[in-house]
């Protein structure tokens, strides 16, 4: 049996896909989160073969709950579920070692054959994402650029996000200046919706 842990925030979605995959004889659904910072406690406790997570999670994004979750579970391999499809994040997945990214509208079948691909080791990403992710281009942002600029995005001010990351408020401005200045933008609205809309955070 392939032990798989299920992280989706949206409640009908996520009982659809457990009801899925509870129909493979081989697949068996062992813990259910809402949230990316429930992933890592919850895998230590479950002990999943393969994490499927939703890319965009409330508390933490789906790939960067997968670089904590390869930190504390190596063995713990990650399927990563996006209804986005954005190019960046094809390309931020990749860099960050996942091992599958699927979009969430391929067939059932598709993704019950995912998990049990990404199980053996294999790596499984769907070509066009790829190609597209290729032909995109990298992020001009930093990871701490980007990481700052998510916190932003979730509408956090300079101290808290300072705070979560262990910085100070000066430095934290200082890497939203330079997300600023790296995306082209007029202001720090501007520089998160340019990269939410191409995909680096």
């Amino acid at each position: 049996m392939i032990s798989v842990l299920l992280a989706e925030d949206m409640h009908m979605i996520r009982a659809a896909l457990s009801a899925l995959l509870r129909l493979e004889p081989d697949i068996d659904v062992v813990a259910e989160v809402t949230r990316g910072d429930e992933i890592v406690p919850a895998a230590l406790r479950s002990r999943p073969d393969v994490a499927v997570l939703d890319i965009d999670l409330p508390g933490v994004d789906g790939i960067t709950a997968s670089v904590e979750l390869r930190e504390k579970l190596p063995g713990c391999r990650v399927l990563v579920l996006t209804a986005m499809g954005q190019p960046g994040q094809v390309r931020r997945a990749l860099n960050s070692g996942i091992e599958a990214f699927l979009v969430k509208d391929a067939p059932g079948d598709r993704l019950a054959d995912a998990i049990r691909r990404t199980a053996q080791g294999l790596r499984v990403l769907d070509p066009e994402l790829v190609a597209a992710a290729v032909e995109y281009g990298a992020s001009p942002l930093t990871l701490r650029e980007a990481t700052v600029l998510r916190e932003a995005a979730r509408g956090a001010p300079a101290e808290e996000i300072a705070r979560r990351l262990h910085l100070s408020p000066g430095t934290v401005r200082n890497y939203l200046t330079g997300a600023i200045t790296r995306t082209g933008a007029r202001n720090t609205i501007d520089a998160i919706r340019i990269a939410q809309d191409a995909g680096w955070i």
